[in-house]
C-alpha cells in the first residue's frame, strides 16, 4: 500500500541517482501570482520519471531483475526505466508509439534499452509490452499505476515542501496520473491546506472526463502535442488518488502550452517538452485559481524534440500576438509593393515572408494579392499597422 513510510523510503533510495532540482521564480509567467518552477527538465533523463521507475525496479527481487523488465511508454518513462535497469545489470525492453519524438527513442536506447516501436498511442504500446511480458517473462514496470512508481514521483511532494514551506498551491502535468497521485498524495497528507492542481491537454483529457463522470473512461483517440500526457485511459489507482486528493483537473490547447513553452524560453531560459509546460501554460491563462498564491508549476520534462521545436515557438508568437499574416488586395502596378513596405516599416513591423499573387478568379482584372507574414510585439501592434495600411488607402482581405 501507498504510504508516507513508502514515499521516504523511495526519497533516500533516490538520493543515490538524482541530480537536485531547486526552484525557480518565474514572475513574468502571471504577474497576478507568485509563481515558481520546479525544473525537473533538468533532471537526470530529462524528467521526474526515473524517480518512478528508479524506485520500482530497486525494489525488485533478484529473481526479477535475472528475468528482465519491459515497459511501455511515449519517452520518458523508457528512459528512466532504461537507466534504472542498465545501473542494475538487468536487461530492459521498451515498447515505444511510433510518435514517440525520435530523439526519446534515441535517449533510451543509448541507455540501454531494447528497441520495439508499436503503432499508434501509448495504449498501443502498452498493449504488446503485456503481450512480451506473458511470452518471455519479464517484469512489467507500469508507467503510473503501480503504488511503487506512484511513490517515487511523490517524492517530488516532498521536496517542493522543504524547498518552500509556505506554498500554497501545486501544479502538476496529468497523463495516465501517477504525478499527480504521488505529489497530490504527499502534500494532502502533510499539508492538506495546500491546493493541488492538475493539468490535461484538451486533446488527451482522459482524466479530466473520468473524474468528472466519476468513472474510468477511455478516448477513441488522443491528439496533442504534448505526447508526454497523451493517454487514452487513466489507471485504476491513480483514477481513485486523483478524484480523492485533487482539488481540480483543468485542459490546455495546443496553443496555450506553445505559448508556455516560448514563455520559459525566452524568460526562464529553460526548454520544456509540451507536458512540461501544461501547468505552465494553465497558470499564465487563468485556468486555475491561483490569483495571488505563492504558486509550484512542476515542469515535468524537457525531452523535446528539436525538429518541432521550431513549429511550437511559431504557434507560441501566433497566440500571443507576435507573428501574424495579412493579405492585402492590390492594383497592378509599380509602387504597390514599396508603399505597403514603407508603412510596415514605419510602424515597427518586421516582414518575414512575401507571396504576390496576380492570378485569381475573385480579384478584379488588374488586381492582384500580397500575402504578408510579419513578426509584431503583440496583437494590439498587429492592429495598429493593419490599420495603417487601410489608413493609406489598401484594402485588407
Amino acid at each position: 500500500m501507498l504510504s508516507l513510510d513508502s514515499v521516504y523510503r523511495a526519497s533516500y533510495v533516490l538520493k543515490e541517482v538524482l541530480r537536485s532540482t531547486e526552484l525557480i521564480r518565474a514572475p513574468k509567467l502571471n504577474p497576478e501570482s507568485d509563481i515558481y518552477l520546479k525544473p525537473e527538465n533538468l533532471q537526470i533523463t530529462g524528467s521526474f520519471k526515473v524517480r518512478g521507475s528508479y524506485y520500482k525496479i530497486s525494489q525488485l527481487s533478484a529473481e526479477e531483475k535475472a528475468r528482465g523488465v519491459i515497459a511501455c511508454s511515449a519517452g520518458n518513462h523508457a528512459q528512466g526505466v532504461a537507466l534504472a535497469a542498465t545501473r542494475s545489470g538487468t536487461k530492459s525492453v521498451i515498447c515505444l508509439p511510433d510518435c514517440a519524438p525520435i530523439s526519446k527513442v534515441e535517449a533510451t536506447r543509448a541507455y540501454g534499452a531494447e528497441i520495439c516501436m508499436v503503432t499508434g498511442a501509448y495504449d498501443d504500446a502498452y498493449e504488446k509490452a503485456l503481450q512480451l511480458r506473458d511470452e518471455f517473462q519479464y517484469t512489467f514496470i507500469h508507467p503510473f499505476d503501480d503504488e511503487q512508481v506512484i511513490a517515487g514521483q511523490g517524492t517530488l511532494g516532498l521536496e517542493i515542501l522543504n524547498q518552500m514551506p509556505d506554498v500554497e498551491a501545486v501544479v502538476t502535468a496529468v497523463g495516465g496520473g501517477g504525478l499527480l497521485s504521488g505529489v497530490a498524495y504527499v502534500i494532502k497528507n502533510l499539508r492538506p491546506e495546500v491546493k493541488i492542481y492538475g493539468v490535461q491537454a484538451t486533446g488527451a483529457a482522459s482524466m479530466v472526463n473520468s473524474v468528472h463522470d466519476a468513472h474510468i473512461e477511455r478516448l477513441d483517440s488522443v491528439s496533442t502535442i504534448a505526447d508526454g500526457i497523451a493517454v487514452k485511459q487513466p489507471g485504476n489507482l491513480t483514477f481513485e488518488f486523483c478524484k480523492q486528493y485533487a482539488d481540480d483537473i483543468v485542459t490546455v490547447t495546443d496553443d496555450e502550452i506553445s505559448s508556455a513553452i516560448l514563455a520559459m524560453i525566452e524568460n526562464q531560459k529553460l526548454i520544456a517538452e509540451g507536458a512540461g509546460a501544461a501547468p505552465v501554460a494553465a497558470a499564465m491563462f487563468n485556468k486555475i485559481p491561483i490569483k495571488g498564491k505563492k504558486t509550484v508549476c512542476l515542469v515535468s520534462g524537457g525531452n523535446i524534440d528539436v525538429t518541432i521545436l521550431s513549429r511550437i515557438i511559431t504557434r507560441g508568437l501566433m497566440k500571443t500576438g507576435r507573428y501574424g499574416a495579412m493579405q492585402i488586395e492590390l492594383v497592378d502596378k509599380p509602387g504597390q509593393l514599396e508603399g505597403v513596405a514603407s508603412i510596415i516599416a514605419r510602424m515597427g513591423g518586421n516582414v518575414v515572408s512575401i507571396h504576390h499573387e496576380r492570378s485569381s478568379e475573385t480579384a478584379d482584372v488588374n488586381g492582384c494579392y500580397l500575402r504578408i507574414v510579419m513578426e509584431t510585439r503583440n496583437f494590439d501592434h498587429f492592429t495598429e499597422i493593419r490599420n495603417a495600411l487601410i489608413a493609406g488607402g489598401y484594402k485588407i482581405c
